[in-house]
């Protein structure tokens, strides 16, 4: 593990059990401490599973004024909140995906460009463009036929964002790939990033981060590849990591 001594540009925040506690709010405690690194100078990325329409809010309430990651990298924003990249699933998966969660009796959600569906799916999908299917299997066999399923396609990513849950992206697309992007946009390195998360789709940008962070709340495998282990996130996990690395 090799943990950045040097200076850390860039706080990359995943969302849903990270920044957002049980009830999907921020803390007194994180708002404060992203405050401040921002007033440092520090650059702070919302880097979440989220379409835009369902995290910008949550952006703006907190005064970003950088770039965010989001659909698990399939699209970067940029100040101005402008789209500069979008990658998309092919339409016959998201089909082949719906289909499967029929076949075993699932619940599902898919993103594209427009929202997000939640078990049910548009009269024709191919007058859109997607960029997420999802997955929510309580049932550990079947959960676990179905992300073999997919990863035997090969055109696929294949990750979760709880451990009740399986998202499939376009193959390639990540969360570390996107702030990959925005840091060259930035001139700075991915070693100048301290990423926080909890699941399998933070798991790339914890890996190739300077800081790779795992909150107190994370799945295991998140634990075991980061450089350290926060709180969790009804305990200000972030606030706690911001405050050790970046403010220290």
């Amino acid at each position: 593990m090799n943990v950045n001594n040097g200076e850390i540009k860039l706080i990359a925040l995943d969302m849903d059990g990270t920044l957002l506690n049980n009830i999907h709010q921020i803390s007194p405690a994180n708002r404060l401490a992203i405050k401040v690194a921002q007033e440092n100078g520090v650059k702070v990325v919302l880097s979440t599973g989220r379409s835009y329409q369902t995290c910008h809010d949550y952006a703006d309430s907190l005064g970003l004024n950088s770039y965010l990651v989001t659909v698990n990298g399939s699209e970067i924003w940029d100040e101005q909140r402008k789209l500069i990249k979008r990658l998309v699933v092919k339409t016959e998966l998201i089909e082949w995906m719906w289909q499967l969660s029929q076949q075993y009796q699932t619940t599902f959600w898919a993103i594209n460009t427009e929202r997000t569906w939640h078990n049910e799916m548009p009269k024709d999908l191919y007058s859109f463009e997607w960029m997420k299917f999802g997955f929510i299997i309580n049932d550990q066999v079947i959960r676990e036929k179905i992300f073999h399923e997919l990863q035997s396609n090969g055109e696929l990513e294949v990750s979760n964002s709880a451990p009740n849950n399986i998202e499939v992206n376009d193959k390639g697309v990540n969360k570390a790939k996107g702030l990959e992007m925005v840091c060259d946009r930035l001139g700075i390195t991915m070693n100048q990033v301290m990423a926080v998360g909890d699941s399998l789709n933070d798991l790339a940008m914890i890996k190739e981060a300077g800081i790779g962070v795992a909150m107190g709340n994370a799945q295991e495998a998140v634990k075991q590849h980061a450089d350290w282990v926060t709180a969790d996130n009804e305990e200000d996990g972030v606030a706690k990591a911001i405050r050790k690395w970046v403010l220290k």
